[in-house]
């Protein structure tokens, strides 16, 4: 599903002429400040789709939409130099919003997704959105390029070789933008996973600093998503454990488990599961007398025992303690 703007109103029924109007249109139907985290309502959705079959003739040809859609995103952008402008500039911007999200829903289709790029319209994202200075095109940008490449290898290579795995990683990393940032990381997870040459430039520009002090973070959705990724990362490449470790990786995690406590944290113990499991030089690690991590699973255990909502993370405790200081493998526990 794809994220988009905010709730409206239900529109007038009488479809415009362009998608210029339609996009307008979809802008000025709601009064509410834009809510770019929250998913697109299935009443909007359905409202949206209803009123593009209407516009374009009763013709489905989700490849003529986002023809336009890319039309509307390529045009100059209007000056800001009298009242009159700033308002063009102002209707502009939205109607380049409303580009994006429409995009974003089309391209959820995986034959879209591919039509997009043959279309340019990856080129147009990393060259001229990803790093827009208004973070409310940069997020969206940010979010279709992940939709377009999930599971899409083609797409996947052609969002790496125009260089969007160093624009996402430095949006993630220095971005004043909480939504920037999520949607940066979003869209790197959909680049890394199940992708070689993804991982390859993940790893040459460092990704896993970039990863670890999004973890440090403090927005916890970042926070939850960057430690998400973290463990997948182990699970899914193994290999990476020794590069982790050597970056002071286990006494980075554990640092973040003394934190207060709170629901990140059983995702933060999960990655420390991954990086131990079947790696002695993790488990060593673990044990080092001044991470005193034995007695603080001990506690986080006690502090967790009559807690049913914390019974993962209370989970993830128990199979430490037994990989790390009780020599008994938890065989269970890679099952996660």
């Amino acid at each position: 599903m794809a994220e988009g703007g905010a709730d409206g109103n239900q529109p007038p029924r009488e479809p415009p002429h362009s998608l210029q109007g339609l996009l307008q249109m979809v802008v000025t139907a709601g009064n509410a400040e834009p809510a770019p985290l929250e998913p697109m309502t299935d009443e909007r959705r359905q409202w949206l789709q209803e009123v593009m079959v209407e516009t374009f003739g009763g013709q489905q040809d989700e490849v003529e939409q986002m023809k336009a859609c890319l039309r509307v995103l390529e045009a100059a952008t209007p000056g800001t130099g009298s009242q009159e402008s700033l308002e063009e500039a102002h209707s502009d911007r939205a109607n380049r919003e409303e580009a994006l999200d429409v995009l974003a829903e089309l391209c959820e289709n995986l034959d879209n997704a591919a039509d997009f790029c043959k279309l340019e319209g990856m080129r147009l994202l990393a060259h001229r959105y990803l790093e827009h200075e208004e973070k409310e095109l940069c997020w969206r940008a940010a979010h279709l390029v992940g939709t377009c490449a999930q599971n899409v290898p083609k797409v996947q290579e052609q969002a790496l070789a125009l260089g969007c795995m160093r624009k996402l990683l430095r949006l993630l990393d220095h971005d004043p933008s909480e939504a920037v940032r999520i949607k940066a990381l979003f869209a790197i997870s959909c680049l890394v996973r199940a992708q070689e040459a993804g991982l390859l430039q993940f790893l040459r520009l460092d990704g896993f600093s970039v990863l670890m002090r999004a973890m440090q973070s403090n927005v916890q959705k970042l926070q939850v998503k960057s430690a998400f990724l973290l463990q997948s990362l182990l699970v899914d490449h193994p290999e990476q454990k020794e590069t982790l470790c050597s970056m002071g990786m286990v006494q980075q995690l554990v640092a973040l488990i003394r934190s207060e406590h709170s629901t990140f944290h059983e995702h933060v113990l999960g990655a420390l599961c991954s990086l131990v499991a079947d790696f002695p030089q993790g488990v060593q690690e673990c044990q080092q007398p001044e991470l005193a991590l034995e007695e603080l699973l001990m506690e986080r255990c006690q502090l967790l025992k009559e807690q049913e909502a914390f019974q993962e993370e209370l989970d993830f405790c128990k199979t430490l303690l037994r990989l790390c200081f009780q020599g008994q493998p938890d065989e269970n526990s890679m099952d996660r």
